[in-house]
């Protein structure tokens, strides 16, 4: 029997295993984002319910592209996608190199590094919260304690340093991704090559660049792609700290979408925001799968 002849069967039974998820996916995803897309094209509002939403073509896209107010919303999620991202590879590398060494502690220090990914994002959020609080945060003590500040500061009420304090709320439960991944990694590396390595005099920033980086390099990148598209859709920690604010310091592309949906009533342009982020999310996954077929894992 051929090989094209035992591989019918055996494809049609995949697809056969697939179709009830597949079902559910058109479903629970298809309709909405097609009733999404159809809403974009109309001024639909939830302040008009039982009324027939009006045809207005590409007007909601025009007025979302000319709209300065989003445009400073996806400057803010670019730029709490690349500090956060950034700051989760560096620290995320960091401390797998550190647990992959041998000390006592190891396996329970590994144990314990999950917990910041394991805390829901809201618990979290509240969690910095308290922590940033202007008159009983940790944070204000510690650093008056250290010298480091003269007095104690609302960390997430001031525009200038809101947004960064919400991103150190998220590279503290994020990270623990990336080291885990940089982790794994590492253990297929042998200890031997470090060791012909230093015998041969390399130092050990040259063991790292021409050792430990191209051996994590290929599945630090999916979860970095991984990563960028959950940075760039954050909402929940927003929501959570700052609702946005203060004077919008914190409002994201994700946020601009709820705010015009849910509080403006505009389920039309609200759609309109919500597809335009569809669209820069489409293009990170298919990154992602680019990535993943360049390793061999799809």
């Amino acid at each position: 029997m051929s090989r094209v002849t035992r591989a019918a069967p055996a494809g049609r039974l995949s697809w056969g295993l697939l179709l009830p998820l597949l079902l559910v996916l058109i479903g629970v995803v298809g309709y909405p984002l097609l009733r999404t897309v159809y809403l974009s094209f109309t001024d639909a509002s939830l302040n008009a319910l039982g009324t027939r939403p009006q045809w207005i073509g590409t007007r909601n896209y025009a007025d979302a592209l000319g709209n300065p107010d989003f445009h400073a919303t996806l400057w803010h999620s670019a730029y709490f996608t690349l500090v956060s991202v950034t700051l989760e590879v560096i620290i995320g590398v960091a401390v797998a190199l550190l647990l992959n060494q041998r000390f006592r502690g190891r396996t329970l220090a590994r144990a314990l590094l999950i917990l910041p990914w394991a805390i829901p994002t809201i618990v979290n959020a509240v969690m910095w919260r308290w922590i940033y609080h202007p008159e009983y945060g940790a944070l204000n003590a510690l650093l008056t304690q250290w010298g480091l500040l003269g007095g104690y500061r609302s960390w997430l009420g001031e525009p200038g340093s809101a947004l960064n304090m919400v991103i150190l709320a998220d590279v503290w439960k994020n990270y623990p991704l990336v080291a885990l991944i940089a982790l794994a990694a590492l253990q297929g590396v042998s200890a031997e090559i470090y060791e012909a390595a230093a015998l041969d005099g390399a130092s050990p920033w040259a063991r790292f660049w021409r050792i430990t980086l191209p051996a994590i390099i290929g599945p630090l990148s999916v979860a970095v792609v991984l990563r960028t598209i959950e940075a760039f859709k954050v909402f929940d920690i927003v929501y959570v700290m700052t609702r946005g604010g203060p004077a919008d310091a914190t409002k994201t592309a994700s946020f601009t979408v709820y705010q015009e949906a849910y509080t403006y009533l505009q389920a039309g342009s609200g759609a309109a925001y919500a597809n335009l982020m569809v669209l820069v999310s489409a293009v990170l996954i298919a990154l992602y799968l680019w990535l993943s077929r360049r390793q061999g894992t799809l």
